[in-house]
């Protein structure tokens, strides 16, 4: 399936361009390349949601949700040593990060390199570099450059409040696997962008209007509060599926979310959902998740009147170094393609 293929090629470069919280203009102008080439009306909201018209049907519109925005973190203070502290965006443990690369962007357009360890990091100095407590004060960024002052740091520009992107490291093994950073949610944001190419191509006929939404600030819990259209009805966010422990959701199928931890999607949709998946033949699970919101819930919260649902390809180690295959992503793209078809 030749989709399914651009789905994979649009993930990997949408997690290629940095877009931590807060800092997404970048990955909002590869979003802008992207729609104009496809021939579709969109804006851009105050709050940096990224709302694309896909037209079709006047009423009853139908809106899909994934965000551009991922885990990040910013300069915190500057030691006196030259190294940084950090401080989070978005929710992991520094374990997660540790050993990884990352970018400096500075207010003034600059950009340094430099990688994340504890403060303890060789087992030949320190007897405690295995069980040093990961957290705000143990961890910091050695920058990729001659400093060993905190002034040397700052006449490179650098300042609290800058933002720090890690290195995705994105592989596409051989066999399907797709290995990243940011998979949450670059996955369901290609996968999004593909479906306006089929829509495009008139590859389905859907009997609804469409919109795609692309939020900026899910990570911090306010992504989708604002900003969508009127005339919708229904809003279906496509984020990941979270893979382990009890739940029946693997990195080869698409994964329906009956509940998280903002309490259950709508029954309708929900239903539909496991109809379309039946339909369209794909492996699908659906799902619990015991540590998991989405924009979907948000807008629930802000008081949108609509009914919403939450689907996902399969992602293993969220928030962390995340994985699916390609099965998955091809799950969660004819999923779609057959609920549009539904009534």
């Amino acid at each position: 399936m030749a989709y399914v293929q651009e789905a994979v090629n649009k993930i990997i470069e949408l997690c290629k361009i940095a877009s931590p919280t807060g800092y997404t203009d970048k990955i909002m102008e590869y979003l802008v390349s992207e729609v104009k080439k496809l021939g579709f009306k969109y804006e851009i909201t105050n709050t940096k949601s990224f709302i694309v018209d896909l037209g079709h049907g006047d009423s009853n519109a139908i809106l899909f949700m994934a965000h551009i925005d991922t885990l990040g973190a910013m300069v915190k203070s500057i030691k006196e040593n030259g190294r940084l502290k950090l401080t989070k965006i978005g929710g992991y443990p520094f374990s997660h990060i540790e050993n990884e690369n990352c970018i400096v962007f500075t207010r003034d357009g600059k950009e340094y390199t430099g990688t994340i360890y504890n403060v303890h990091p060789s087992v030949h100095v320190y007897k405690d570099t295995g069980t040093i407590e990961r957290n705000e004060d143990n961890i910091e960024v050695v920058l990729d450059q001659k400093v060993k002052s905190k002034e040397d740091v700052k006449e490179l520009g650098i300042m609290p409040g800058d933002f720090i992107a890690f290195d995705p490291r994105t592989i596409l093994t051989k066999t399907g696997f797709l290995k990243s950073r940011f998979l949450d949610d670059k996955a369901g944001a290609g996968i999004l962008l593909t479906l306006a190419k089929i829509v495009r191509d008139f590859v389905i006929e859907p009997k609804r209007k469409i919109y795609i939404m692309f939020t900026s600030y899910e990570e911090v819990g306010h992504g989708a509060a604002a900003g969508i259209p009127e005339d919708v009805s229904e809003i279906i966010a496509v984020d990941m599926g979270a893979v382990g422990g009890d739940l029946e959701s693997d990195v080869y199928s698409v994964s329906i979310c009956a509940k998280d931890s903002s309490g259950p999607y709508d029954y309708d949709i929900v239903t539909k959902l496991i109809k379309a998946a039946k339909l369209a033949d794909v492996n699908f699970t659906v799902d619990i998740y015991p540590y998991y919101s989405s924009d979907a819930s948000v807008a629930m919260y802000a008081g949108y009147n609509v009914k919403h649902g939450l689907i996902g390809p399969g992602v293993y180690a969220s928030h962390g170094y995340e994985r699916t295959h390609v099965d998955a992503i091809e799950a969660t793209l004819k999923l779609l393609q057959k609920y549009l078809e539904l009534e």
